[in-house]
């Protein structure tokens, strides 16, 4: 079955002949750190983090060697680390670290960099691989106007180890991008990425920053 998951809206979007659209990955680009291994570790604690990984270890092996791929990995992980859990449960719990422990992996000059995009009107909206279980209400809370994420499955109102989207990283982020926009293309596009899995996304915009890479493309109104 092919999943086409619809973004998750947080406000009503802007269509104007000169939208400017700034797309921010979110690990590494706006936190310090990898916020599904931290989301994960702060819901179940240590010693069942510390065995989902065991579990999962032939996956993330294969994953490193070519041999399965990122959904693959990501969905036995967290099977193994979460278990069979009810929506309910989950969406509490991800509601609490995004209200909680989130903030602390946040970078302030990025921040900084979302509320001046906000300044001039700009729309904004995260793509990332990690689940919008939590990241919709980190973004809610910082005034995103969408978030493409990767979506968990929920079959009966429970969570049994199962992805309900393409893993949303490297390709699939400009697919979901573009699929999101739609015909209401941006005057022009700015997009901020880290890592490998943000390349696609950054060959797409008009204005591009990876970090690492020099220093932030000046923002024009």
């Amino acid at each position: 079955m092919t999943f086409a998951p619809s973004p998750t809206p947080l406000h009503t979007p802007v269509h104007a002949p000169q939208r400017i659209v700034a797309a921010f990955d979110f690990d590494g680009t706006i936190t310090t750190t990898d916020s599904l291994r931290d989301f994960v570790r702060q819901t179940v604690g240590d010693a069942r983090f510390a065995l989902a990984v065991l579990r999962a270890l032939p996956w993330l092996a294969g994953l490193k060697l070519g041999l399965c791929d990122r959904a693959q990995a990501k969905a036995r992980f967290l099977g193994a680390a979460m278990g069979e859990v009810s929506r309910d449960e989950l969406q509490r719990a991800a509601r609490r670290y995004a209200g909680a422990e989130l903030r602390a992996l946040v970078r302030p000059e990025m921040v900084e960099r979302i509320r001046a995009h906000q300044r001039l009107g700009h729309t904004l909206v995260l793509v990332s691989a990690s689940p919008a279980l939590y990241l919709a209400h980190w973004a809610a809370d910082m005034g995103f106007d969408a978030v493409l994420a990767t979506e968990l499955a929920f079959p009966d109102g429970r969570f049994r180890g199962q992805l309900a989207s393409p893993n949303c990283w490297g390709p699939e982020k400009v697919r979901r991008l573009q699929q999101w926009l739609g015909d209401d293309r941006p005057a022009r596009l700015f997009a901020y990425g880290d890592s490998r899995g943000d390349q696609e996304m950054l060959a797409l915009a008009d204005h591009r920053w990876l970090r690492g890479d020099g220093p932030m493309p000046p923002l024009e109104a």
